[in-house]
């Protein structure tokens, strides 16, 4: 299926303008805050404890967010656009609460809990969405839109995080959400409608799957913990057995959690998801370039904030750029953004163990590195989506755009526990000083270049398979 031609103003005049805003601003909350978060945790570390748990903030933000964007499908249809918004911005809102409060890490990894369980509705919310309320041939743009709002949280929340941080005040960073989130709900209540009373209420949610889902990424979190590896080696080897038992559960399943034939290796659908997975796998090493940027290059939390908000910045310029490409330009987009992401990876794992004083011949190479990962993922991102869409079949259109956002997050997920666990194996808690820091920053972005590379090989496949079909 050809692209066809599409401009901005469509998207962005008329009676479009306020479904975009609606629509992309619940990303830009998800990812404010996740950069507010990313900015703010050493400093968290620091006055409450906790790094042996650092990764585990992330991954059940991001396992509490798969949750919620599961149960969006269903929140959707029963309560209608607007309510759904209000009570996943809301159940956000009161996770960010906790966490401005947390005394302990455990509270605050409860709080972070809660905090992902609304952001995941908010953001399958956006993406569900955009097969609803605009047509086809604006998808991708759409959908460069909505990711976009990375790029603003990049503007947005490491200088909130940084500013409060160096202020000894990390709290207010997270109590700084509520007044936004209470604004987000007056925009959504205003600008999107009631619930359909003749719309007609979903299946049964595939509880098995979600909950082997959640499971597979925790087991990998729990040996993460450790840093002797026959304990990480026990929960990878957890995970692939929960993966494997997931992947046999839904071939049969009744009530499913990705369309038909997703699971099924010589299928366009396996391709494009294995794809956009092997993509976000490759940029969850981001979350621990703060901490590496405070000990071993002597930078404030703002400037850490910032510099590891490039690579976000490099997904939404790539995404803007490509996002009007047609005829051959999205197949040249999604076979070209792995050969960045591996480059930029590689440059990481050379320069980020190099501990500096914070001169700029040091750090500009780092933040190239950051980018480039940033921009690979951006490149095909558009429309490796729009491709799912188009390949789902018409019974399965609702189930692939929720899954969209299900298998993005459990990519975060898992890409974050095999952070946690490289580094903490590598000798990041060394107290002796940063021989291990850089130790674990080297082998954190060398071993990460697998998963792109991976990807190199899928996409050529997806490529493929895409062009038999249109011939």
């Amino acid at each position: 299926m050809q692209a066809q031609d599409s401009s901005w103003g469509e998207l962005l005049l008329g009676k479009n303008a306020t479904r975009s805003i609606a629509l992309s601003g619940g990303i830009a909350l998800y990812a404010t805050n996740t950069y507010i978060a990313t900015t703010i945790l050493p400093s968290v570390v620091a006055e409450i404890g906790g790094l042996e748990l650092y990764a585990w903030s992330t991954t059940l933000y991001v396992v509490a967010s798969i949750l919620g964007s599961a149960l969006t499908s269903k929140l959707l249809q029963r309560t209608g656009p607007r309510l759904a918004y209000t009570v996943a911005t809301s159940v956000f809102m009161f996770g960010v609460l906790i966490c401005a409060l947390a005394p302990s890490m455990p509270v605050m990894l409860g709080g972070r809990l809660i905090q992902g369980l609304g952001g995941g509705m908010l953001l399958a919310l956006c993406y569900s969405m955009i097969q609803l309320v605009f047509e086809e041939r604006l998808w991708p743009r759409a959908m460069a839109l909505v990711s976009g709002m990375w790029g603003v949280a990049t503007l947005v929340g490491p200088a909130v995080g940084g500013v409060f941080a160096e202020m000894d005040a990390w709290r207010l960073a997270f109590g700084s959400m509520v007044p936004i989130s209470l604004a987000y709900i007056a925009l959504t209540h205003r600008a999107l409608p009631p619930r359909d009373p003749e719309a007609v209420t979903s299946s049964r949610l595939p509880v098995v799957q979600l909950v082997l889902l959640a499971a597979a990424v925790l087991a990998v979190c729990a040996g993460s913990v450790s840093s002797l590896p026959s304990w990480n080696l026990l929960g990878i080897a957890a995970c692939a057995i929960l993966v494997w038992a997931l992947i046999r559960h839904e071939s049969r399943a009744a009530i499913r959690l990705l369309p038909r034939n997703a699971l099924k290796i010589k299928t366009p659908l396996f391709a494009l998801y294995a794809t956009t997975c092997l993509l976000v796998i490759g940029m969850s090493s981001e979350i621990f370039m703060p901490f590496f940027l405070q000990h071993l290059h002597g930078q404030s939390p703002l400037i850490a904030g910032y510099m590891t908000a490039l690579m976000a910045a490099g997904w939404t310029v790539a995404e803007i750029l490509s996002s009007g490409w047609t005829g051959r330009g999205p197949q040249r987009a999604i076979l070209a953004g792995p050969l960045f992401i591996v480059a930029g990876l590689v440059l990481l794992a050379i320069t980020t163990p190099m501990s500096s004083l914070g001169e700029w011949t040091h750090l500009a190479p780092i933040g190239l590195g950051l980018f480039l990962v940033g921009f690979g993922i951006g490149l095909g991102w558009p429309h490796l989506l729009t491709r799912i869409l188009q390949v789902a079949s018409e019974q399965d259109k609702d189930t692939a755009a929720a899954s969209i956002t299900t298998l993005q997050l459990f990519a975060m997920a898992l890409g974050a526990a095999f952070a946690g666990v490289i580094s903490n194996v590598a000798g990041i808690n060394d107290p002796t000083g940063n021989t291990g820091i850089a130790n674990a920053a080297f082998w954190l972005f060398g071993l990460f270049t697998v998963a792109p590379v991976l990807a190199m090989f899928m996409t050529r496949r997806a490529v493929r398979m895409h062009n038999a079909s249109t011939v």
